[in-house]
């Protein structure tokens, strides 16, 4: 039973989340293994939080690393209002990108206010990327390339040039991040190969 909308008591927030499946990532290239931001915004959480326990467990670090997994759930809230643009686009010039950057700011900002307003303080500094302290916006950074440079070595373990170019810019990315993040370096070096096995090969003891 489809119950009636209205707008005067329901909040539209949580159907706004719940679209994220419906947006593709990669939407100008082919992949073996198509993405939606939902599916991403989930993993790039993993990684965020494990990257913080890491940080927090070897290298002195005082995250709260529910904090940084839960800021990475909502980092792409605002393609649920306009769609993934895909970053040569959104890049093409430096006049375009702020443009873009406004773009999506004024679309967290709708997010946010389709909350109910007593709410709206609590999740000002998750949804609206400006307002994320810089040390978790850091750490959610890294685990959006991290996750995209996973995606790009697993289409190239599938035989798809399209990533090629992909994995190459991410990978010099990910050289300068982890000069200044030795938990990126660490998730590298114990987690990465292993991401791009095989079920068998996972499997077999």
């Amino acid at each position: 039973m489809t119950l009636p909308f209205d707008k005067n008591n329901q909040s539209t927030f949580l159907a706004w989340m719940f679209r994220m499946p419906l947006i593709k990532r990669w939407s100008l290239m082919f992949c073996v293994k198509p993405e939606n931001i939902a599916e991403h915004s989930h993993q790039v959480a993993i990684v965020a939080h494990l990257l913080a326990v890491i940080k927090n467990k070897k290298f002195n670090g005082d995250i709260n690393a529910d904090r940084v997994a839960t800021i990475a759930l909502y980092h792409e809230a605002s393609e649920t209002r306009y769609g993934d643009i895909v970053n040569p686009t959104k890049y093409a010039n430096a006049e375009i990108a702020r443009e873009f950057k406004k773009i999506e700011y004024l679309a967290e900002k709708e997010c946010l206010s389709a909350l109910p307003e007593e709410f709206q303080a609590l999740f000002s500094d998750i949804i609206v990327q400006d307002n994320v302290e810089i040390r978790y916006k850091e750490i959610v950074k890294a685990a959006d390339i991290l996750v995209a440079y996973i995606k790009a070595l697993d289409e190239l373990n599938h035989n798809n040039p399209e990533f090629v170019h992909v994995e190459e810019k991410l990978a010099e990315k990910l050289t300068s991040i982890r000069t200044t993040m030795p938990e990126v370096q660490y998730f590298m070096d114990i987690f990465l190969q292993a991401c791009s096995t095989t079920v068998d090969k996972l499997s077999k003891r």
